[in-house]
């Protein structure tokens, strides 16, 4: 049986407000895909065929493989288009099957376009899946009853991503899961409750072979998890353990991290000794998301000197020790006002930032934000691909959603004013997500 995996487009921050385009002189990060279709794709029993294909890059309508069975994999923002997707192709007679985390959180919603949703990690019942889709015996729905035991997995068949590329896509870095799971309650976040709050680390030997893999392919890998300096028992030592092996490797083997993503509270008690580790290791840049901790919420949205000293000092440490703070601001937040767009400026500007990236708060389905305001009725917008940070779907406390809308394109405009230097700066330092 032959199994076609599709990754399902969704709408960039410049595809949504092409004006940026404008604003930004730098290139565009489009991004690899998720590594959710390559974990569950190497837990394929043998005798089946796998393939993958990047509804962003080639549509689906141009490039239909046959196959057996069709499995989407997505997230909100890629909702709209997976839906889609599976009406088109069961309007041809194919079978499609989704998981990820939007089918995870809004199955109901996905129940009428597919033959199956999956939810929870697809790991643990995925070979079910492919006997009874062999016997022609999918069930409506499958659940996951516990979390994936992750010492037992095989390492991401990466490879499905690599040998998809081409002239039109080939991304220099790709996310590397060290762990699943977060303790954390953070306002947009799901990742709790597809996951779980207990943090679950995979085998060294697993994150290792992938990292050589890409390595071997030149490619960087990039961390995009925060929860690598948690003051947990165990959590923080990994990662240190991994950083002092990648530094042992790098003279004989090409590994290298692009950047590592963390917050600010997390940097401001980490110790000063691993800040030379990150470096030593070739990390070349921290990915500070915004807007979900009490420094950043402090300093934009009231103002708070206390808050903003904090902050500048984050950013201080970053820029002393060689690792250039890479920051993603967040506007949209409960305390947020009028005032925080230029708030966010002035810091950007007083602190030299290099480059930035700006986002809107959005309610995920099933994340604590989306609660709140379903229960206050301050969502208005139900259009899933309206949903990646760059559009404005609920009301706002402290302004209107017009407003919101204007001040992000505002800062996004505003901030590159000044930095159209970068039109001329090596590829790698002119890189945002947008």
């Amino acid at each position: 049986m032959k199994i076609q995996f599709i990754y399902p487009a969704f709408e960039r921050h410049a595809q949504a407000h092409p004006e940026l385009k404008e604003y930004v002189p730098c290139n565009e990060y489009i991004g690899s895909p998720s590594l959710g279709i390559a974990s569950v794709a190497a837990c394929t029993p043998p005798g089946h065929e796998v393939a993958f294909l990047d509804d962003r890059i080639h549509p689906v309508e141009d490039h239909l493989p046959e196959a057996d069975l069709y499995a989407l994999s997505f997230f909100t923002a890629a909702a709209s288009r997976a839906l889609e997707i599976a009406d088109m192709l069961r309007a041809k007679g194919k079978k499609v099957i989704a998981g990820g985390i939007f089918p995870t959180m809004m199955s109901e919603a996905c129940a009428p376009h597919f033959d199956s949703v999956l939810v929870g990690e697809g790991e643990v019942y995925w070979e079910q899946v492919i006997a009874d889709a062999q016997r022609g015996e999918l069930k409506p729905r499958y659940e996951a009853d516990r979390p994936a035991d992750l010492s037992s997995l095989p390492r991401p068949a990466v490879e499905l991503y690599l040998e998809a590329e081409d002239d039109l896509f080939s991304p220099d870095d790709y996310p590397l899961q060290v762990s699943r799971g977060c303790p954390f309650k953070c306002d947009s976040c799901v990742l709790p409750s597809c996951m779980g709050k207990k943090i679950r680390h995979f085998p060294d030997d697993t994150i290792w072979e992938t990292l050589q893999v890409f390595a071997r392919a030149g490619k960087r890998c990039s961390l995009t998890e925060d929860t690598s300096f948690l003051p947990i028992p165990g959590v923080k030592r990994r990662f240190r353990e991994l950083l002092r092996r990648i530094k042992e490797f790098r003279q004989d083997e090409p590994v290298e991290l692009s950047y590592v993503g963390t917050s600010m509270p997390l940097l401001l008690n980490m110790e000063e000794e691993i800040f030379d580790e990150v470096r030593q290791a070739g990390v070349g840049r921290f990915y500070l998301v915004g807007g979900f901790d009490p420094v950043t919420r402090g300093a934009f949205g009231p103002g708070d000197k206390a808050m903003v000293e904090k902050a500048e000092q984050c950013v201080k440490l970053c820029q002393d020790h060689g690792v250039e703070p890479y920051v993603s601001f967040l506007v949209g937040n409960e305390q947020d006002d009028e005032g925080t767009f230029d708030r966010m400026l002035e810091f950007s500007q007083g602190m030299k930032l290099n480059i930035a990236e700006f986002a809107i708060a959005t309610p995920y389905p099933g994340s604590p934000m989306w609660k709140k305001m379903t229960e206050q009725d301050r969502i208005f917008d139900h259009t899933w691909k309206h949903y990646n940070d760059a559009n404005v779907v609920f009301k706002p406390a402290n302004m209107s959603p017009e407003r919101l809308q204007e001040g992000y394109l505002y800062l996004w405009r505003e901030f590159y004013r000044t930095r159209q230097h970068l039109q001329q700066a090596d590829s790698k330092l002119a890189t945002v997500q947008f």
